[in-house]
C-alpha cells in the first residue's frame, strides 16, 4: 500500500502544481511549480511515514504539501524576475 500511496501522492502533487499555475496562484512556470510541489509532497509523505504525522488520507496530505510548498516559495520574486527578463 505504501508504494501506491507514494506515487499517487506524487501524481496529485503534480496536478495541484499545474492547477496553481493555470489559475494564476503561482508564477513559477509549470515545470518549476511541479518540481517545487513534488518536493513538498515528498517532505509531507516522509513526515507521515517516519513520525506518523498526518492530516488525513495520503491524498489530502499530498494536496496540503504541494499547496504549502507553492505558497511558501516566494511567487512575487519569481514574477519580478520574469518581468525583468523581457
Amino acid at each position: 500500500m505504501g508504494f501506491f500511496a507514494f506515487f499517487g501522492s506524487l501524481m496529485i502533487g503534480g496536478i495541484v502544481a499545474y492547477l496553481f499555475e493555470k489559475w494564476g496562484l503561482s508564477h513559477h512556470g509549470v515545470l518549476a511549480a511541479i518540481v517545487i510541489a513534488l518536493g513538498g509532497v515528498i517532505l509531507v509523505f516522509m513526515g507521515r511515514v517516519m513520525f506518523h504525522l498526518s492530516l488525513g488520507s495520503p491524498g489530502l496530505d499530498a494536496i496540503i504539501g504541494a499547496a504549502g510548498a507553492l505558497i511558501l516559495i516566494p511567487t512575487e520574486a519569481a514574477a519580478r524576475r520574469r518581468r525583468n527578463r523581457r
